[in-house]
């Protein structure tokens, strides 16, 4: 290009997305280039300073310090440090009062649970954001370059848009960029596009501005990788004006949601602080009103109740139980990276899968075969040579095929074998490919028919051969049939490719009696099969063969590909994994929806959707072409009936995922590729594949799959039901008791009672100990198999919905009463004891252990809503009994081992005592196994009149 010519500024309209519009002289143009020299110095700095780094920026999250600091905004918390601190202040006065110190053992035991679940908040919210971290190291630390003239070697960060770069087989791809000059250049993209195969690029094509990133075969893109060929390339974007710079931004730009799990104990906790407030303020006021000069020992009522109402040994609990749930999901290939999600799962309600490895195996595999006189179905899996084939019917199964019977279909299948550069081979027991997976299908077919790769080219040895090419579209290979077994000639030429194209070279087709001339009439069939297989979602090969006898001619390609023999067409897919249909339909009936997202083919997708039921024959899909053109607000609506989508961009894939979250959707979306990490970060669960993902996937992720297997999602959904379900069953536990709590020391001064019946110190014990054991024990309780064959419970939900509000409330007032009554009974009791060697608060002990052993019996009650224990099979789940065996001992440790009993200020109690609390304790548990009868007794009589 001329040096004196004046070059515009670059247009804005022209953003990476459109260089593939432009010609490439007109891009050199436009960026100021030379395609034989490159910039200059002065343009480089200039550029450089213009354009910035060839970097990815990391946009600056919440420090450690923020993320610490941040869980002691949570509104239980910060009610227990307020009492801590009153608590404290009380203890100062008392110890200023008698002149000696008080250890305040009550706020230092406070504020050590406040900083314990403050610590626990921390670990779960302070995993480093790596998937930036990943993305970077997809870049290429090296470039080879045109500058000034001259080929040299620079740092990819160095690079600016006008740059020419030189690419070759093996080189990552270290910016956008336009291509000038290629030669049988071929990119593998799959971890920018989500294609398996790799992408032929053309220098001279001119797309339209809609056209699929997938699509655009004129430009390279940064973090891809060339596989054959070489090219010089005009750089165009640099830094987070590539594509993956732009899958940057979008990763970080995603806001993390709380879970449905964390908004329901926020509305938890708000709930408990207001209720909790409002029954102290009643005390208060009501006990102030009655007797003034009781407002100290309110005060103190007043903490002890507000330590009972917040339940210190949840967030522990949920954590552990969260962490088991892990172990268990692992146990079935599903890797859990945040412990929210082992919930979240639980609640799902759609699940947005990719396609290719997935739901499919990623092998193709020979499904169809049409011969001249045959239209032939073929079975079998994988790359294996087991299978068979049948002639295909209008109605039920064909009629099996004996390939020695079909001279056409043993010729088309030696084509296969012989027309072919990948090599099958066994790896851990299962056959794998080595190379081009299309070339792999067609062996495995072949092996289907006898035909051996190894030994027919014992007496078919290869002597030249014409590669496959984007302009050429086809491969052919000359064959010497040293046993002369097919023909008068010692040479045969097989050809495979594109059947139009394969079609045209054709004037003879083959059938059982010979080689014919073709008629018009054949040709046309040929191609309407070859229309009705694609229309199947099939990619179609057609096959040839031609008799040489002269390999010495000058222009041996282009003559030799003439006047051949027709054998006929393979279409072949990535078959669906045999799994994965009763995967989709457990789905289904678990009111699970599953919508395909995927990089390939609107055809292949529809057909592979209607084979594992996700679509209908008839439903509609979106291609990413379509789904451009929709404002969100519309797509919000089209997201409700579609359920297949091809061909789309990373853009589409978060687009489709926010708009399923605005219609309420609770959405798990599966990926692998470097596109898929914003809309996995963004998706309620983002489910990462193990074996072929990428990093920058599996860092966006909140799950990653082991075996890449659309299956494993489906059983990481039932443990998380199951999870959610202990939860919800150890809440009912837990905070039944706190009610039950609080209400029995309300009632203390209201009844006239002197003293507080509890301790702060006694109520976190039996906050963290008698509580959290037993709620550890609930939390692996095993699911039954009904779990998944409910719907989903609504994301939006109260925590206290379906009757565990009411259920609370009912226990926690029952055992309110039951423990208030034997308070009264203990007060006149004790009240009425002489003996000085019996102390008279011996009552507050009485209370305290009558609570805790209370609530072992609700332990085992609670396992089950409609069985009695006696009916709940005890070895299911032998935690329960071993966590209320060893929690009584504790609790009996504290009033009979006198350390702890000095330290938690609890009293020596006699034998008759002791009884007493056991026997007031357990009618807890007869009063939940009554109302288990009476419920089936309702039920029975409801049911029975209908």
């Amino acid at each position: 290009m001329s040096a004196n010519l004046s070059h515009p500024q670059i247009p804005q309209p022209f953003e990476s997305r459109s260089w593939h519009t432009i010609e490439a002289q007109k891009t050199l143009w436009l960026l100021k280039s030379d395609r034989t020299h490159g910039l200059t110095q002065e343009q480089i700095d200039e550029n450089l300073q213009h354009y910035g780094t060839n970097e990815l920026v990391e946009i600056s999250g919440r420090s450690p310090w923020e993320i610490f600091w941040d869980q002691f905004k949570n509104i239980m918390l910060l009610m227990l440090i307020a009492v801590a601190i009153i608590s404290m202040l009380l203890d100062v006065r008392e110890s200023l009062v008698k002149g000696q110190f008080i250890f305040p053992k009550d706020a230092v035991a406070i504020f050590a649970v406040v900083l314990l679940n403050g610590l626990l908040g921390y670990l779960q919210e302070s995993g480093a954001e790596k998937a930036l971290a990943a993305l970077k190291n997809m870049a290429s630390s090296k470039v080879r370059l045109i500058r000034e003239g001259k080929v040299v070697e620079a740092e990819s960060k160095e690079l600016v848009p006008g740059d020419i770069m030189l690419l070759e087989a093996g080189v990552k791809v270290a910016a956008d960029g336009r291509i000038l000059e290629a030669a049988n250049l071929q990119v593998r993209e799959a971890a920018l596009t989500g294609e398996a195969h790799a992408v032929e690029k053309q220098a001279n094509a001119i797309l339209q501005e809609d056209a699929p990133l997938g699509d655009r075969i004129n430009l390279v893109f940064s973090g891809t990788e060339v596989v054959q060929g070489r090219a010089t390339v005009v750089v165009t974007s640099t830094g987070m004006q590539t594509e993956l710079g732009k899958i940057a931004t979008a990763l970080q730009s995603v806001e993390t949601e709380p879970t449905p799990l964390q908004k329901r104990m926020a509305q938890l906790g708000n709930t408990l602080v207001t209720g909790s407030l409002i029954i102290v303020a009643i005390v208060i006021l009501g006990g102030t009103l009655f007797n003034p000069s009781l407002f100290e020992e309110l005060v103190k009522v007043s903490l002890s109740m507000a330590v009972a109402v917040v339940p210190e040994g949840l967030p522990a609990v949920i954590t552990v139980t969260l962490a088991l749930g892990t172990q268990r999901m692992v146990k079935r290939n599903a890797l859990i990276r945040k412990l929210p999600a082992v919930e979240t799962l639980g609640s799902v309600t759609t699940i947005c899968s990719d396609k290719t490895g997935t739901l499919t195996q990623n092998k193709m595999v020979v499904q169809a075969v049409h011969t001249a006189s045959y239209a032939i179905r073929v079975t079998g899996e994988g790359y294996s040579s087991e299978g068979a084939f049948y002639q295909q019917a209008n109605t039920g199964v064909g009629q099996e095929i004996v390939v020695e019977a079909v001279p056409e279909l043993r010729s088309l299948l030696l084509a296969c074998v012989l027309c072919n550069d990948a090599v099958l081979h066994k790896e851990n027991g299962d056959w794998a490919i080595l190379g081009d997976p299309t070339e792999g299908a067609l062996l495995a077919v072949a092996g289907k028919g006898g035909f051996r790769k190894d030994q027919e080219e014992q007496t078919f040895s290869r002597i030249a051969e014409f590669p496959f090419s984007s302009e050429r579209k086809r491969m052919s290979v000359v064959v010497q049939d040293t046993s002369n077994q097919l023909g008068e000639s010692v040479f045969i030429m097989f050809t495979k490719g594109s059947p139009e194209l394969v079609l045209q070279l054709c004037t003879h087709i083959q059938q059982s009696d010979g080689s014919q001339m073709i008629t018009t009439q054949q040709q046309q069939q040929i191609l309407e099969q070859n229309n009705q297989l694609a229309s199947q979602g099939l990619r179609v090969l057609g096959f040839a063969r031609k008799n040489v006898t002269k390999l010495s001619d000058r222009d041996f390609e282009d003559t030799a590909e003439t006047h051949l023999t027709w054998l006929g067409l393979a279409g072949m897919l990535d078959a669906p994994r045999p799994e994965v249909r009763d995967a989709v339909a457990k789905c289904r009936t678990a009111g699970i929806r599953t919508v395909m997202i995927t990089g390939d083919h609107q055809l292949t997708a529809q057909a592979i959707a209607q084979d594992l039921g996700i679509a209908k024959v008839g439903d509609r899909s979106l291609t990413g072409q379509e789904l451009q053109k929709l404002t969100q607000p519309e797509l919000e609506v089209q997201v409700q009936q579609v359920s297949v989508y091809a061909r789309v961009t990373p853009e589409h894939k978060l687009r489709i995922v926010q708009a399923l979250q605005s219609q309420g959707q609770i959405v798990a979306m599966t990926g692998d590729g470097v596109n898929d990490a914003p809309a996995l970060k963004q998706a309620d669960i983002g489910v990462a594949m193990g074996i072929t993902g990428t990093d920058v996937s599996k860092e966006a992720s909140d799950m990653v799959l082991l075996d890449d297997n659309f299956a494993t999602i489906v059983s990481a959904v039932e443990e998380g039901r199951v999870v959610y379900i202990n939860i919800r069953r150890f809440i009912r536990y837990i905070l039944g008791s706190n009610i039950g709590e609080v209400l029995t020391i309300a009632a203390a001064p209201l009844l006239g009672l002197g003293g507080v019946p509890l301790s702060p110190l006694q109520i976190l014990w039996m906050n963290l100990v008698t509580d959290g054991l037993p709620a550890l024990a609930l939390a692996v309780e095993p699911g039954r198999p009904i779990v998944m064959q409910q719907p989903p419970k609504d994301p939006k939900e109260s925590i206290f919905a379906r009757g565990l509000g009411s259920y609370m409330a009912r226990i926690g007032i029952i055992l309110a009463v039951i423990t208030i009554l034997m308070m009264v009974w203990a007060y006149d009791y004790t009240a009425q004891l002489q003996s000085e060697l019996l102390d008279r608060d011996r009552w507050q002990t009485m209370v305290f252990t009558t609570l805790c052993l209370a609530q072992m019996g609700h332990a085992l009650a609670i396992r089950s809503n409609t069985r009695l224990m006696l009916e709940v099979n005890p070895f299911s789940n032998p935690y329960v009994v071993l966590s209320v065996t060893v929690t009584s001992i504790l609790q009996l440790m504290l009033i009979y081992v006198e350390p702890l009993r000095s330290f938690f200020n609890t009293h020596y109690l006699s034998g008759l005592e002791l009884l007493v609390c056991i026997g007031f304790s357990s009618l807890v548990f007869v009063w939940i196994e009554a109302e288990k009868l009476f419920i089936r007794w309702y039920t029975f009589r409801k049911y029975s009149k209908i």
